[in-house]
């Protein structure tokens, strides 16, 4: 496995890539590896001829008060991981090389990141957008993989693609999950114990709406006080939750077609969230 520190490296070889027609596949992260993000890297393993991973924790994307700074950076742990996983190339770029001073350009969006997840955290997708495009530059992929974990933002991320034709296919793949359901997030890890504990409700919440649905309710409002009294019997604070479509994010309130279940809550300093998809026969 190669390691890159330089985005104009990155570019050139990139470059050449294209040239030979390989085919590229590109799983973006911000480190602290986990098998959420190892699935991701094997699915493009099994998919392309070479796999690139790019590690960079963009701080456009923390606003006021996030954890930028706590966030975890245990690049020896992951550069060891993601080789595992079959990765061809880390790309793990400083702030400088993304954004070199003098940078002020940024990706803005449409109503698909205003809500939810857009609405909780200011100018979040914002900064998403703009590195994101910035590494697909980079790399060129032919194919590039995100997880349903952070659905609104793999849903933003096809957009984008898709918009500004930057010539590559977006794959979504299923969340991965703790034993007890609770999804796989590199900010696990910052919640105690009672907190580990409590998390696992926020899927049991969706879990509980998820059956009331193939049960036959039908009710948007009914589901959602389902799932905040679920929610509301831990010590976790919630941000929202919602039944939207699955394509728009735009909520549902009486069910048909297929729908998303988004939750969103803090747990002391940690914020979760989680999401399931459910076709409504």
């Amino acid at each position: 496995m190669t390691v890159i520190r330089s985005a104009r490296r990155m570019e050139a070889l990139a470059k050449r890539l294209e040239r030979r027609k390989r085919r590229v596949g590109v799983v973006p992260t911000m480190g602290c590896l986990h098998e959420g993000h190892l699935s991701l890297i094997r699915a493009a393993r099994s998919q392309n001829d070479v796999v690139i991973v790019t590690l960079f924790v963009n701080p456009l994307q923390f606003g006021p008060g996030e954890d930028f700074a706590r966030y975890p950076r245990p690049f020896a742990r992951d550069r060891a991981l993601a080789k595992a996983a079959g990765t061809d190339i880390l790309f793990a770029p400083t702030q400088r090389e993304l954004y070199p001073r003098g940078f002020q350009t940024a990706v803005d969006l449409g109503a698909l990141a205003r809500r939810w997840e857009g609405a909780s955290r200011a100018g979040h997708f914002r900064g998403v957008a703009t590195v994101v495009t910035i590494l697909f530059r980079l790399t060129r992929p032919t194919m590039a993989y995100v997880g349903q974990k952070d659905y609104q933002q793999a849903l933003i991320i096809q957009r984008l693609a898709r918009d500004l034709r930057l010539g590559l296919s977006v794959r979504i793949l299923p969340t991965v999950r703790e034993p007890d359901g609770l999804a796989m997030s590199s900010r696990n890890a910052s919640l105690t114990p009672t907190q580990r504990l409590q998390a696992a409700t926020l899927f049991l919440a969706l879990g509980e709406a998820r059956e009331r649905i193939r049960g036959g309710e039908r009710s948007g409002a009914a589901l959602i006080e389902g799932m905040r009294r679920r929610i509301g019997e831990t010590e976790a604070r919630i941000d929202y939750a919602a039944i939207v479509d699955a394509a728009t994010l735009e909520p549902v309130w009486r069910l048909r077609g297929r729908v998303a279940l988004l939750v969103a809550a803090r747990l002391g300093r940690t914020r979760l969230i989680d999401n399931l998809l459910v076709d409504v026969s």
